[in-house]
């Protein structure tokens, strides 16, 4: 029985139109890195004749996008010592030559490399017309300006003169990303020794006991019994001012429990009002218990203040009071993923316009001239 290599080498020499063709990945099968693989050198001089022509037609199929095709051309035929040519190259964009339905249409385009010709240079006083799509031609070197401008695209539906209040991206997106990327990788959910920053209660602990310090420096002898807090963002400046005062809340109902046990006394009248409120998550905590200052030390509550000179204002739609609504069916809750959303909690204690305002409001609410 003839070896395979023999019984091809008996094979008739092909003429005319053949029957086949080949696609070559790049990375991995003809080069490694900026190397090329040995193998494929001595591959390519097979497949073209004594003049530098294809004996069978060749293409090569790559996922690369940062490029221009005759560039990528340009460095095979370094690579391979053999002619490549652009129409031979096909990135990963390359199939939206197919879409002539988008070819006429005004699109932002996110990657990263050199672009073509039909760029326009939009100088920034010039008005800019509403843009038709998005093309992705892969991943950006500034992932959080590209996903920025994206969404913007997408929530303005293209036209920069949607009176859209569109979010600007912070550490809170990042997490998004984050989280997303290690549950990909892993399969599992990315786990939190502690969340700080509003509107977890640690933070507002730890903001009391600064409160507390400067109050000594004050000359304050008796300690601070209420706090007001003041911000424009219901999700995370009410939010959070609330949640704070829900722990407060809570950790008098354990005091006062646990000093009826001792004295053998009768039940707390706030058991019935903290036992209806949601027990709190270690992620809204995030080590609140044992932090700064004794449970003695802590004020008896802290009112929330809503000003509209920021994110809120009065012209939006009615905050969801309902805790049995859904997120969905309400607004969409921006907080971390381990926070539970009541909407409750996005309700303050008080709406003002300006800090002018609440300011005035609290010394009013104190019974204490302000001049």
């Amino acid at each position: 029985m003839a070896h395979a290599n023999t019984f091809l080498a008996q094979l008739p020499p092909q003429s005319g139109s053949g029957s086949f063709g080949l696609l070559f990945d790049i990375d991995g099968v003809l080069v490694r890195g900026r190397t090329p693989i040995p193998a494929a050198k001595q591959c390519f001089r097979n497949l073209v004749d004594r003049n530098g022509k294809y004996k069978v037609p060749v293409v090569f199929v790559t996922n690369a996008g940062n490029c221009m095709r005759q560039a990528k051309a340009e460095h095979l035929s370094h690579l391979l010592e053999v002619e490549v040519c652009p129409e031979q190259v096909m990135l990963s964009h390359s199939p939206l030559r197919m879409f002539t339905q988008f070819h006429k249409m005004r699109v932002l385009v996110s990657g990263q490399g050199p672009c073509g010709g039909g760029r326009s240079q939009i100088p920034p006083t010039k008005g800019l017309r509403p843009i038709d799509a998005v093309i992705l031609f892969g991943e950006p070197i500034r992932w959080e300006t590209n996903l920025q401008l994206i969404v913007d695209v997408l929530l303005t539906n293209g036209n920069p003169d949607n009176p859209w209040s569109s979010m600007q991206f912070g550490h809170g997106m990042f997490l998004v990303c984050l989280e997303s990327l290690y549950k990909k990788v892993t399969g599992y959910e990315l786990k939190y020794e502690a969340l700080i920053g509003k509107p977890s209660v640690v933070t507002y602990n730890y903001a009391e006991l600064l409160i507390r310090q400067q109050a000594e420096r004050l000359g304050w002898t008796t300690p601070v019994k209420r706090l007001y807090a003041i911000g424009d963002n219901p999700m995370a400046d009410i939010y959070g001012a609330n949640l704070y005062n829900r722990y407060l809340q809570a950790s008098r109902h354990t005091k006062a429990q646990m000093q009826a046990k001792s004295s053998g006394g009768g039940a707390d009248p706030l058991a019935e009002t903290v036992d209806e409120a949601p027990k709190m998550t270690s992620a809204e905590l995030g080590g609140a218990s044992s932090a700064y200052g004794a449970e003695e030390d802590l004020p008896e509550g802290c009112s929330s203040i809503l000003v509209c000179t920021g994110v809120y204002s009065r012209d939006q739609q009615e905050l969801p009071s309902d805790p049995t609504h859904t997120v969905t069916e309400q607004q969409i809750f921006h907080g971390h993923r381990d926070f539970r959303f009541d909407p409750s909690l996005t309700q303050p204690s008080f709406v003002v316009q300006d800090v002018k305002e609440a300011v005035e409001l609290v010394f009013q609410q104190e019974g204490r001239p302000l001049e």
